[in-house]
């Protein structure tokens, strides 16, 4: 199937909107049997998914695109095998739709009750993450939503392959047709007509880089709820336990730096400058970690000038900015500025600077004494997600399925007139 021109886009989304109110009625027991169909597929066609993959990956290689990219692109049996258990472990989730929120009742009698609903369509734009394609349509399924995914061109085999395996599983499962589709291409003029979409596609949500989210919530009809970039920041305190200090350095930093809630920027108490930033340095290097330096950290062997633009980088890679801060307060000063409201971590002893970091970092997620590696909704318990929101609107740090619903007023009278 081919995508180009406004009419088939448009078509794609009338579907969607059609499939959608018939899965906003459809009971959990469905839905919850759509994925676990969807999690008995993935594996049971795993040499087509990953013959499809090694044909994104060659092509990624011959462009010359980044190790941390080729990471994101990459699928193996394992990462496969976790995409399956996500779909069980959204299944296994309790069913929003219907919660009552809260309900009360009126001195006229009327009982009112605001109840969790389906958004409706929802529509996820993205790059270079084939998981994001199964990862986005469990939770959309699970909360009563039709999907339209649009990945970028680096992954178009793997994930046209990993649409059409999970759309055939869901529907023989119960769900109507056009419940899950992709959009065959990844030119800009298909994310152009999406987001003009705004009479079938209600939120459209945009994962990927700077320039992409940029440009969908600049032109967008449709409302967008964006998963942003993070420039994530370790603030080592001045009463900081060395070892705790430098294993969550290194685990933020190292364990998987090509995703959004890898440190990017170290900021270290300059009463540990001449004691813990040189061994934290000096980790970071063993580890293979590029250090961009301020001039007090330049002083220490293999560190490279940090320059204004360092601050501000998320490198999705082996490099880290360090800066020596003079003050707590400095500390939260720079992260305000330079940060991407996404996810910063204190380490210390101290309570009451801890209280204080807390409460004057506006990011989505703070963490005391922890890894910014944490912020995922899996970490969360929240099984999948479909981003990290830094955003303060309805949903903000990891969306689960809550972010995909909206809600209704049912109210219930015996004749009440005004």
């Amino acid at each position: 199937m081919g995508v180009d021109s406004v009419g088939s886009v448009e078509e794609i989304a009338r579907r969607a909107k059609a499939a959608s109110r018939v899965l906003a009625t459809l009971p959990t027991g469905i839905k919850n049997g759509a994925l676990k169909a969807m999690a008995q597929a993935l594996p049971a066609h795993l040499p087509e998914i990953l013959a499809a993959n090694a044909q994104d990956m060659q092509a990624a290689r011959a462009k010359g695109i980044s190790d941390s990219l080729l990471d994101r692109l990459m699928l193996d049996e394992a990462r496969v095998g976790a995409m399956s258990e996500a779909l069980m472990e959204v299944a296994a989730l309790p069913d929003p739709i219907g919660e009552v929120v809260k309900g009360w009742k009126v001195p006229n009698g009327l009982l009112i009750n605001q109840v969790r609903v389906p958004m409706g369509v929802v529509g996820v734009v993205y790059e270079a993450r084939p998981n994001v394609t199964v990862d986005a349509t469990a939770l959309a399924i699970k909360a009563g939503n039709a999907v339209i995914l649009r990945g970028g061109s680096l992954a178009m085999a793997s994930n046209l392959a990993l649409t059409k395996i999970i759309s055939e599983a869901a529907e023989k499962a119960g769900a109507p047709p056009a419940s899950i589709q992709a959009l065959p291409t990844a030119d800009r003029e298909s994310v152009d007509q999406l987001m003009k979409l705004d009479r079938y596609i209600d939120l459209l949500v945009p994962r990927g880089g700077k320039d992409l989210i940029k440009n969908v919530v600049a032109n967008s009809t449709v409302p967008v709820l964006w998963a942003g970039a993070g420039n994530c920041h370790i603030y080592v305190h001045a009463d900081a336990d060395f070892d705790m200090a430098e294993e969550i350095t290194i685990n933020a930093k190292v364990q998987r730096p090509s995703v959004c809630n890898a440190a990017e920027t170290l900021l270290v108490h300059r009463d540990l400058a001449g004691s813990l930033l040189p061994r934290l340095v000096s980790s970071l290097q063993a580890h293979g970690v590029t250090v961009h330096g301020c001039p007090t950290t330049q002083a220490l062997p293999g560190v490279i000038p940090a320059v204004e633009e360092d601050w501000y980088t998320e490198y999705l890679g082996l490099e880290i900015a360090v800066k020596v801060v003079d003050s707590l307060g400095e500390a939260i000063d720079h992260i305000n500025k330079y940060g991407t409201l996404h996810s910063e971590a204190i380490i210390t002893k101290d309570y009451e600077a801890a209280k204080t970091f807390m409460a004057q970092i506006d990011s989505a997620a703070v963490y005391v004494n922890a890894s910014t590696r944490f912020t995922d909704g899996a970490e969360f318990g929240m099984g999948a997600e479909i981003g990290i929101s830094t955003q303060k609107l309805h949903a903000r740090g990891p969306m689960g399925l809550t972010a995909l619903t909206s809600k209704k007023y049912v109210i219930f009278g015996s004749g009440q007139v005004r």
